[in-house]
């Protein structure tokens, strides 16, 4: 299977996101290798699509901009292809139900193991249809990443056992996007998924400062913070690898040891 348990072995881990292609293929891979010399221990690599229903308007924005900027699939491939080549920091894809079906769910995960990717994360895959997915993640030896969201509850037992590499706890309802505050009871949701499965929980949706950090660290395994970074991508473009490596290693520091 994948490396995906490395990133949790060392303690909490960051998990940061980036959009796939924005501004460039090559200044994403900049960014992924600066987030990693930050200290990050799993990048998540958004793949643009062109209706991405579970993103705020930051995300969707960039999603914007890396199509018209030319990012396709394959070319996202070659982005992990390139990357492995230089970092064994696992990497994982978010993208869509769509692109996944029209690349054919064999062909993808085929080519996904080739480069080195090591999971995905599919916002739009209900539970109860995820099969066929996962079956061919898992002949190719690619982790389908489940998410749990508060509105899972009655669920989450059912969905957390069948989980591979980690469990996405989504840390409150609505799109992705930076929350001034972060009020559901998290510590419950994580206790019920940690009393079916080994797996190691990470929160995302809504964090953007060390304080959310370190408080989502004390309750999960790692901390997943996307829109701040793209965010940060968006304001200073070409230019935004060093903002980049500043912030992810604030963010690192601030989880508890």
């Amino acid at each position: 299977m994948s490396n995906i348990k490395n990133a949790f072995k060392n303690g909490k881990a960051f998990i940061g996101f980036v959009t796939g292609g924005d501004p460039t293929i090559e200044k994403t891979k900049e960014f992924v290798l600066e987030m990693i010399r930050a200290g990050a221990d799993l990048v998540e690599i958004g793949i643009p699509f062109s209706d991405p229903i579970a993103e705020g308007p930051v995300i969707q924005e960039a999603n914007n901009r890396a199509l018209a900027a030319g990012a396709t699939v394959e070319k996202l491939f070659g982005l992990v292809s390139g990357l492995r080549k230089e970092t064994a920091v696992p990497l994982v894809f978010l993208t869509y139900l769509n692109p996944v079906f029209h690349y054919g769910y064999d062909a993808f995960f085929k080519k996904a193991s080739d480069v080195g990717l090591d999971g995905i994360i599919i916002p739009d895959l209900p539970f109860e249809e995820q099969a066929p997915v996962k079956e061919a993640a898992g002949k190719h030896g690619v982790d389908l990443i489940s998410l749990i969201a508060p509105t899972s509850q009655a669920r989450i037992k059912e969905i957390a056992k069948t989980a591979s590499g980690f469990i996405y706890l989504v840390s409150s309802m609505g799109v992705t996007g930076i929350r001034s505050e972060i009020t559901t009871d998290l510590s419950v949701i994580t206790q019920a998924i940690k009393s079916v499965t080994a797996l190691p929980v990470a929160i995302g949706f809504g964090i953007h400062t060390p304080d959310q950090a370190a408080q989502m660290s004390r309750i999960a395994d790692g901390v997943i913070v996307g829109s701040a970074i793209v965010k940060i991508a968006a304001e200073h473009g070409k230019e935004a690898a060093p903002h980049i490596y500043r912030y992810v290693k604030e963010m690192k520091d601030a989880l508890i040891k």
